[in-house]
């Protein structure tokens, strides 16, 4: 695997922001990462043009130095300025999430892709960004694999929520986040689905991570066939389902004219 921050080291992350999104996020991972982290962040200037001819008009003199950067940019400008922060701070590895297309548009972050790879950069562009994990990112048809420890060290507790659940007598007794969504979406609902049936478990998490609220798109995406804020409230459900297992119920179905007796033998009706 590639990446400057090793498993016993600290990880040092540089959150670039430009607005709420961002914001948010970046107050979520500060809050809630590992005490060996190191997490700062650098707020951009909100305006930045489409086309970005002199990248030191929009940059500070300094800025820290870092493993990982996370661009949490608004507009597409931003992403133009990554490759001089990376310099900057010497990172080897960035986190460039796609929660809104207009944000980083496919065609921007496919050129952002090249120059940083160019540059002996790891980047991952996870749509939406809770769908990163240790080794992938988006949702099935567009599963991306990637290596990179800088990332993966992040994606352990940031990205695709795992909810573990306590469950006695069909209701859910007690929660712990394994890994929280970047927005801190997981944790909510973790927290909030305590005392809840397990039957009612999915449909109460889907409505919890939209009053949260969710900060993806609600335009449709082109390549998901839906809006990035299905596509998280999906992958959060998806998460909880595999965790709740054997504790759902199971539909069976019984084939027209037989009859199951007490005993368990099976006769014709």
């Amino acid at each position: 695997m590639t990446g400057a921050a090793g498993t016993d080291s600290t990880l040092s992350i540089l959150a670039v922001t430009q607005g709420q999104w961002g914001e948010r996020i970046a107050e979520n991972i500060t809050a809630n990462a590992p005490a060996d982290w190191l997490v700062q962040s650098w707020a951009a200037p909100r305006v930045i043009p489409p086309i970005v001819d002199d990248p030191e008009d929009y940059l500070p003199e300094t800025l820290p130095t870092a493993d990982l950067v996370i661009a949490l940019g608004d507009v597409a400008g931003l992403a133009q300025l990554i490759p001089d922060i990376v310099r900057m701070v010497e990172a080897k590895s960035v986190i460039a999430p796609i929660d809104r297309n207009t944000a980083l548009p496919q065609g921007l972050a496919t050129q952002l892709e090249g120059w940083l790879k160019a540059m002996d950069v790891t980047a991952v562009f996870p749509k939406p960004f809770c769908s990163l994990t240790e080794t992938s990112y988006n949702r099935t048809p567009l599963v991306v694999q990637y290596e990179d420890d800088a990332i993966a060290r992040f994606a352990r507790h940031f990205g695709k929520p795992e909810i573990k659940v306590d469950v006695d007598q069909g209701q859910i007794q007690a929660t712990q986040v394994v890994r929280d969504a970047a927005c801190g979406c997981g944790r909510y609902v973790s927290d909030n689905l305590v005392g809840t049936a397990v039957e009612e478990a999915l449909e109460e998490a889907g409505m919890l991570h939209h009053h949260f609220p969710c900060l993806a798109s609600m335009t449709k995406d082109a390549d998901y066939f839906d809006t990035l804020m299905h596509v998280s409230g999906n992958l959060l459900k998806d998460s909880l389902k595999d965790e709740l297992g054997a504790h759902l119920a199971t539909i069976y179905l019984r084939p027209h004219g037989r009859v199951y007796e007490a005993e368990g033998e099976e006769t014709d009706g």
